[in-house]
């Protein structure tokens, strides 16, 4: 029987220099795929799986999400005043009201394995999911990455990390899981490195931004070492963890965007306007005119 998953970290710390000189002033995670920021995809899809708690990892600077999932006094009013009902639901329902949200710093960028570690005192001792906001993945009206992984939490299973293949010349960007040549949707990880050269790399299946992971990863990554970058690796402590447990390596449904790029970006758009009744003719047109 599944567990349920309550709680989702979002590490969201990151300064997002790719897309400067716009996240000088806006959180990259506030970027907009027409009109919500790419922070409201990922809480829609932790919410879709059941979550109750959400924990957003920030750095002292960034108030920007903060704000944007509290109530807007003037801004509502306005709206109510209006008539303009369909909008103040939007600005009311970022987030429904039993879901809680709570923001802890990270004061100092020691990678994504210490940005989920000050979740710690806020998970305590229960599964959890962590959820990067830069990969937006779509499954459209079907459950979402993170409420399609949840599913497998059992008493074997102990987590699941999302996979997709990436290009051999580019498994040095992301953690490279090796599951033994199990080419199943879901395949129990051997292995996994963080940002191998292609020629050292065990696979081209990457992980790409969703886990699901037990309390015991706090106590690994406690004693976990610098590694890649100099920072602390969440893959470095889910590879401690595959000597203990189970955790699978998850080819979920759903189209992934690298929202961490210019063009992930772009694409992620264009698909969203594509599914939007109101827009998929223009944007067609538009595409087929510069094509």
């Amino acid at each position: 029987m599944s567990q349920r998953l309550r709680k989702v970290v979002f590490p969201v710390a990151g300064l997002g220099t790719r897309f400067l000189p716009a996240t000088k002033v806006v959180a990259k995670e506030m970027l907009p795929v027409l009109d919500k920021p790419l922070i409201q995809y990922a809480v829609d899809e932790a919410v879709d799986a059941g979550a109750d708690t959400l924990i957003f990892v920030t750095n002292r600077y960034k108030h920007a999400i903060a704000d944007y999932f509290d109530k807007a006094y003037e801004l509502e009013a306005k709206l109510a005043q209006s008539g303009k009902n369909d909008l103040l639901a939007l600005v009311q329902n970022t987030v429904p009201k039993h879901v809680r949200c709570v923001f802890v710093t990270q004061a100092e960028a020691l990678g994504l394995g210490h940005a989920v570690l000050c979740a710690k005192p806020v998970i305590g001792d229960e599964p959890f999911g962590v959820v990067l906001p830069d990969d937006l993945i779509w499954n459209g009206s079907g459950a979402g990455a993170l409420r399609q992984m949840s599913a497998l939490l059992h008493a074997n299973v102990v987590g699941a990390v999302a996979v997709e293949e990436v290009p051999r010349d580019q498994t040095n960007k992301y953690g490279i899981v090796d599951t033994g040549g199990d080419g199943g949707r879901a395949a129990r990880m051997k292995h996994v490195v963080e940002k191998p050269k292609p020629e050292v790399a065990p696979s081209n299946l990457a992980i790409v931004g969703r886990y699901v992971l037990p309390p015991r990863i706090f106590e690994l990554l406690e004693t976990t070492k610098p590694g890649a970058g100099g920072e602390i690796q969440l893959t470095d402590a889910i590879q401690a963890l595959l000597g203990e447990r189970n955790v699978l390596a998850y080819r979920f449904d759903g189209t992934r965007y690298d929202c961490g790029s210019k063009l992930g970006l772009v694409k992620a758009t264009l698909a969203m306007a594509l599914e939007d009744p109101a827009l998929a003719g223009p944007t067609r047109e538009f595409m087929a005119s510069h094509s």
